[in-house]
């Protein structure tokens, strides 16, 4: 019964779970190193995802934002048209500043936690051994670079090494893609406002909220489906 939340059941420790790490809250009820491997799992992909899903105040709200730049983006080259997004033209600019919001964390998380697994000290801060360990560090990072502040609880991270490195997790991951965002947001006020036309993708379809589903799922799938298959993926099958 470790790190159970007892009084209300397992469905609201896992919504609790979900919530918190769908809406960048960070709040726990429960100890999310104590859930099954896929439910530690799903609270990991939220944040991984960006934690757009249903997303919150701030962060998830620019970060959905960005997800559908990127998606009106991958439309305009499927169709050989410059893509537009509510009246402004998506430019080389627009994209530079997205490309490097999307490559932040996703550098911070792994960058960190493989630098964690490579020293000999961290398997003496872990809870667990194998893959349940091995996503308490991955957790620890996902966390810190995504602005949510909650934790697997099972591993101890108060060495000189995680304290540095987490904490630069945390500047880098909070400070680096507002900047972006804001840069990406005055390149798009710049912009002169562009005309409908039977080309205009529309951004209120089911194509579009497919597309774009689909363009949040490949690009967090590719980046981090390697250290999902070592941690929870890995206990799961285990």
């Amino acid at each position: 019964m470790e790190g159970k939340e007892a009084r209300f059941g397992t469905w609201a420790s896992a919504l609790f779970a979900a919530s918190t790490t769908g809406t960048s809250t960070g709040a726990v009820n429960s100890m999310h190193d104590s859930m099954s491997p896929v439910g530690g799992g799903v609270a990991l992909l939220n944040m991984l995802l960006g934690e757009v899903s249903p997303g919150g105040v701030g962060s998830g709200l620019y970060g959905i934002l960005i997800a559908a730049v990127l998606a009106t983006f991958v439309a305009g080259l499927m169709v050989g048209r410059t893509p537009e997004l509510l009246g402004k033209k998506i430019s080389s600019r627009e994209m530079t500043y997205v490309s490097l919001y999307v490559l932040t964390t996703p550098a911070l998380v792994l960058i960190g936690t493989g630098l964690a697994m490579a020293i000999p000290s961290t398997p003496g801060a872990m809870n667990n051994s194998g893959a349940h360990g091995f996503s308490e560090v991955f957790y620890a990072y996902a966390s810190a670079a995504n602005n949510n502040g909650s934790a697997f609880a099972g591993i101890t991270v108060t060495s000189t090494f995680f304290q540095l490195t987490l904490g630069a997790a945390m500047l880098i991951g909070r400070f680096l893609p507002m900047i972006l965002v804001l840069a990406l947001a005055g390149s798009l006020a710049d912009a002169g406002q562009v005309p409908r036309s039977a080309g205009t993708l529309p951004t209120h379809t089911p194509l579009f909220v497919t597309l774009l589903i689909g363009v949040i799922l490949l690009v967090t799938g590719l980046t981090f489906f390697p250290g999902l298959a070592l941690g929870p993926i890995a206990e799961a099958l285990s």
